[in-house]
Parts: C-alpha cells; structure tokens; sequence
C-alpha cells in the first residue's frame, strides 16, 4: 500500500491558511484605502477609522464537525466560538468530515485548520508529512467493530478467511481490521477489502455487497438498530479521537487556536451535565433514533477522558506503528518515531479557560 496521493484544494478555499489571512488583510487594506479616496480624506484625516477597517475584518476559522465527534456537534450547535470570535472580526466556517482520512485530507489542503480525527489516522498522517499537531483529546472511544448481518454465519474474525470486508483505508476501523486480523493469524492478503468511506460500507453491507464491514459509531449503531450484529469487539484495538491543527495555522492565530480548546473543554462539561440532549443533538445530526444516539454517546463514546494530548496517547500509538510500517502505509520506523516525538501539543488544554466563552445556554 502506497502512502495517500496528494489532494486537489477544494474549489471554495483555493489559498492556503497563510496566504488566506495575507489575501484578507490585503483586501481589507484595499478597502481602507478605497474609503478614504471617495470622502476625500487625506493620510492622517481619519488614522481611528482606517484602523478599525482594518481590525474589522480578523478574518475565517474554519473547522470540522462530525458524527463521531460528539463535543463538536455540540459546540457548533451552541454557537460558543461564533459569539466569542465576533469580536474580534472573525468568522467560524463549520465543514462535516465524513471519516479521519477526509479530515486529514482537508487538513493536508488548507480547507480546515482543525479537525476530528482518530489517534491512528493522526499518526499516519504526521508520518508522511503532514504538518499537524494533536491540541486536544475529544473522546476515548469503542467506535469501532466488526459488523455483519443478521443472518451472517461470521462469529469471529477468522470467519472472515475469503470473505469481502468493506473498511475506510486511513481510519481507526482500518487499522482496527489489520490488528484483528493478526491476532486472528490472518493477514490483509487472507480478505478483499472493499475501500468504502463508513456510510458507503454500511450500505454495502445492508445490500450484500459485502460479507462484513468494520463500522464506525453512530453509522455502526444505526446499523445494529437495523438488525446487523457485531461479531468482534476489542477495545485497545480503537485509537483516541483527537483534534488535529495545521501547525501554520497554530503559528499564525494561536488565540483562535485557544479558543476553540477553551470551546472544547466547555462542551466536555456541557455533555456531562446535559447527558439527554448532547445525545439528541447526536441524534438530529446523525439522524438516529434518540435511544441509539444514548448508547453510543454513553456506553460507546467516554467523553470525560484528560483532554492533554500526552502519554497515554504515545503509548497507544507507539503499538499501531509498526502496523503502518507493515502493511506500506509509512516507509519507515523512523518517520512514525520522529511523528511520536511531534505529534502531540497539550499547552493549549494546559491554559483552557472554558469560562471566557461566557456562560452556558
């Protein structure tokens, strides 16, 4: 297996972050100058309302929700970062990643400055050379299993010998299948892997396109409420859910940075205290039954896991290192070693003050 090919930038974001903020300031330096020229201000007439053209525009956040990400459903829901960032100029662009690999793709491209995305697909990334860095630990979670049909004659893992698994390549039930496999003595070469993003392999499943399919909650709990069953389930097999920054973007707007952790640290408690709605807020979004939406937000989910990016994480990732190495997904040892010493930033969780965000609705 060869390592992601690179992504074209989407359409609606065609400048990186930094030259985004550098085409902002221009034009709104422009604009300055245009104002100044149709009143028939002079230099130095009008410095006060120059300036506040200028600082008027503090320019875009753009960053990912997604089902599997429960605190930012939340947040985008309440509207914290909005209220906060207004102040200050700055507009908040809300993007659904379907999957990790989509968030790291979006990430690689510019189009997001933070996103959700499992500890093996962060990992993976940093690898190859995505210049990301962990600011937050959002969830420690059991999202992942093997999932068949109701009639499926599959009990285990081994069952799986000559069968067709559908599995999301670069995301936590990927590499959940790789690691199940080798406990099993089996090997990706012993399965057809049907590269489908989670939904898609859900739906292959549901149609028989497939013989089993390694899901991802919510998608996987909504398949369970259809009559699929989970034939294997390992929880040291599930990486953490982490919140992945560009580190151009943590260079150049570490205050915004800060106030999406401070976001982040406010709706871990928000969750805590309101158990029933962040489960319908899952539940609208994901489009569950609200029941469903309970179970994963409270047997499957563990929101109120340290938030600090730090050991436990590299433990964890330093056991699915070597899986990426094997299976071609990174060229080296070397390269997931000099990822593990970078990857993981927890200064931000370290100055969370989730109070400058005001009080909660």
């Amino acid at each position: 297996m060869t390592a992601p090919a690179p992504r074209t930038r989407p359409a609606f974001l065609p400048f990186p972050r930094s030259v985004r903020g550098r085409t902002a300031r221009t034009f709104a330096g422009l604009a300055a100058v245009a104002g100044l020229a149709l009143t028939g201000c002079v230099a130095g007439e009008d410095t006060a309302g120059a300036a506040a053209v200028k600082d008027a525009d503090g320019g875009t956040l753009t960053l990912d929700f997604a089902t599997y990400n429960p605190l930012s459903l939340i947040i985008k829901d309440q509207g914290w970062l909005e209220e906060a960032l207004a102040e200050d100029g700055v507009t908040v662009e809300w993007v659904q990643s379907a999957g990790s690999n989509k968030a790291n793709e979006n990430l690689r491209s510019g189009a997001i400055d933070i996103g959700s995305t499992a500890g093996s697909a962060a990992l993976l990334n940093r690898a190859n050379g995505s210049p990301i860095k962990v600011i937050d630990v959002f969830s420690q979670p059991e999202w992942a299993a093997l999932v068949v049909g109701p009639d499926s004659d599959i009990t285990s893992v081994a069952d799986l010998a000559g069968k067709s698994v559908a599995a999301t390549k670069g995301t936590d039930p990927y590499f959940f299948l790789v690691q199940a496999l080798e406990e099993a003595g089996l090997s990706l070469s012993d399965v057809t892997v049907e590269q489908l993003q989670h939904a898609d392999g859900r739906t292959a499943l549901e149609n028989g396109s497939v013989d089993a399919w390694i899901g991802l909650d919510p998608i996987m709990a909504g398949a369970e409420q259809n009559g699929a069953k989970l034939a294997y389930r390992n929880l040291d097999f599930n990486t953490y859910g982490l919140l992945a920054a560009n580190e151009s973007f943590l260079a150049e707007e570490p205050e915004q940075a800060q106030a999406v952790v401070n976001a982040y640290a406010k709706a871990r408690a928000w969750a805590a205290d309101n158990q029933e709605e962040t489960a319908q807020i899952l539940a609208d979004v994901a489009g569950l039954d609200p029941a469903v939406a309970s179970t994963v937000i409270l047997e499957r989910s563990n929101l109120d896991t340290d938030p600090a990016p730090g050991e436990a994480q590299r433990k964890v990732l330093e056991k699915i290192g070597p899986t990426l190495v094997e299976t071609g997904d990174v060229a080296g040892q070397d390269q997931i070693d000099a990822a593990l010493d970078s990857l993981l930033e927890d200064s931000y969780v370290r100055n969370a003050d989730p109070d400058s965000l005001g009080a909660s609705s």
